[in-house]
């Protein structure tokens, strides 16, 4: 089923992402991957992402295109159609992208070259599976909580603690891990590290199950020892590169949630057409159209902040003034997670009794977007950037 790409002929967009929603639906519709078993599959899509070019998409390309990427910069517009197309055929092939780019962002914006080097290009190629580790079992959306600690030793560093709700736990070749080190100052004493999977004393064996599988994990830090090297940006500033980094890749889960009530709209659609009822199709009577109406009209609001975000953004940057957009963020990934949460809804009510069943497209939606509403910013969070960002304009 090919999604619709006529939204990219609104101004947001370049010719160069014009060409993308297009040209990766067409490659995602020739793939089969079989997900019944999710790190095997997020394995599997990430290699064949990496293989096909699109995770060039997560990193920048660097001086004479040293490091990989396919644009001078991360480009959230890109991002966001990317995302945008591929959870519409396959939310876990979304997660197996979005993870690279997030996971590898801080590295990105922070990395000395030699970090950079040593792990972009292979992000970019898939032979690196990125992971991004913030959240605590105490420590969620109050990151300043958090009690993992890194004491500085005379050879690098000791970590001690855990981390959990950790995308890609357990496959990842590398996490990007925030931690204290400064346990009394909040989160003004916090800095962020990259620890390699097989660092001696990291243990990510204990995955969590989730509702839509995909692979998690609690990480567990035991006297885990760190070279000087594996700092990541200045000390006691990672949680400003955390929140540099979620701007950037926030817009980004506004466009997955976008791609998955597409595809819903499009379910319930085809749907309507062609179920019978009462000698006529479901899409004959007027409650349905009235319905569809709606949806439709709650994916394209959602479009409309999800392109701003990503395009307020991508202009600060061709401008050499990057400009802060947390705010517009907020309000696209609040609003297109909760409109996809009630698309989707809204399309499983419409299948009836075939909308639960296991297997059917809109019945594994339901279980994909209801995460979205929580990570990378529960939509109460949003709600408190966005509130303290009205009261003070």
């Amino acid at each position: 089923m090919q999604s619709s790409t006529t939204h990219l002929a609104l101004p947001f967009f370049d010719d160069v992402h014009r060409e993308l929603g297009p040209r990766l639906s067409e490659w995602i519709c020739a793939q089969q991957v079989d997900e019944s078993d999710d790190r095997k599959a997020c394995r599997e899509w990430v290699k064949r992402l990496g293989d096909s070019g699109w995770l060039r998409y997560c990193v920048p390309a660097g001086s004479d295109g040293a490091l990989g990427g396919a644009l001078d910069k991360l480009d959230s517009r890109a991002l966001v159609i990317l995302r945008e197309t591929l959870a519409f055929h396959s939310p876990l092939a979304d997660f197996a992208f979005a993870m690279q780019g997030l996971g590898s962002g801080a590295i990105t914006l922070a990395g000395t070259p030699a970090q950079q080097a040593a792990y972009l290009p292979q992000v970019a190629s898939g032979e690196k599976i990125a992971a991004f580790a913030l959240s605590e079992a105490d420590a969620g959306s109050d990151a300043g909580a958090m009690t993992t600690q890194a004491v500085q030793t005379a050879d690098g560093w000791s970590i001690n603690g855990s981390k959990t709700w950790i995308s890609n736990g357990g496959i990842a070749d590398f996490y990007v891990t925030f931690v204290k080190t400064d346990l009394d100052a909040g989160t003004r004493g916090i800095t962020a590290f990259i620890i390699d999977a097989t660092t001696p004393g990291l243990d990510s064996s204990e995955h969590i199950a989730v509702m839509a599988p995909h692979p998690l994990a609690t990480l567990r830090f035991d006297d885990c020892q760190l070279a000087e090297t594996a700092q990541l940006g200045a000390l006691n500033g990672g949680f400003k590169l955390a929140m540099q980094t979620l701007d950037i890749f926030r817009a980004s889960v506004a466009g997955a949630a976008l791609g998955m009530a597409r595809r819903a709209l499009l379910e319930a659609v085809q749907h309507a057409k062609t179920r019978k009822m009462f000698g006529q199709t479901l899409g004959d009577f007027q409650l349905t159209q009235a319905k569809l109406g709606e949806m439709a009209a709650m994916v394209d609001a959602a479009a409309l902040l999800t392109y701003r975000a990503a395009w307020l953004r991508d202009e600060g940057e061709r401008r050499g003034s990057p400009v802060r957009v947390t705010a517009e963020a907020a309000m696209a990934k609040m609003l297109a997670t909760e409109n996809a949460q009630r698309v989707i809804d809204m399309a499983l009510q419409m299948h009836g009794g075939l909308g639960v069943k296991v297997g059917t497209k809109v019945e594994s939606l339901y279980r994909d977007i209801r995460s979205l509403r929580i990570y990378e910013g529960a939509t109460e969070v949003q709600q408190l950037i966005i509130g303290k960002a009205v009261l003070q304009s």
